[in-house]
């Protein structure tokens, strides 16, 4: 079956740099456009970047809460997407969640077929 496996979460001070991980196996990893989204306690999953599949433009696209700090990645050829964090904030404390679509409207949840299980990131001050 189609599985998105997170990693790379974990503890670290504000305006430190942290780069998660998702692995995918069971889907053509390159026909699909991938997101980072996430959800904080008592809050709702927000979108947080996402990434075209190659051959679409190669576009990437960000929350206006962690442009010119995150930075979304793909590498096909080992089936993996990344988030490049750095100057992390108190305020992105949160699961972070990986997910692929084929759909093109990339900045909402509910156009995403598959999820990973989350991984955590939190940050002190």
């Amino acid at each position: 079956q189609v599985q998105l496996v997170e990693s790379g979460g974990g503890l670290v001070q504000a305006g430190g740099s942290l780069t998660l991980s998702c692995a995918a196996s069971g889907l053509t990893f390159s026909k699909y456009n991938m997101g980072w989204f996430r959800q904080a306690p008592g809050k709702e999953r927000e979108f947080v970047a996402a990434i075209r599949r190659v051959g679409v433009g190669g576009s990437t696209f960000y929350a206006d809460f962690v442009k010119g700090r995150f930075t979304i990645s793909r590498d096909d050829a080992k089936n993996t997407v990344y988030l490049l964090m750095n100057s992390l904030k108190p305020e992105d404390t949160a699961a972070y969640y990986c997910a692929a679509t084929n759909a093109l409207l990339l900045r909402y949840g509910d156009r995403y077929d598959y999820w990973g299980q989350g991984t955590q990131v939190t940050v002190s001050s």
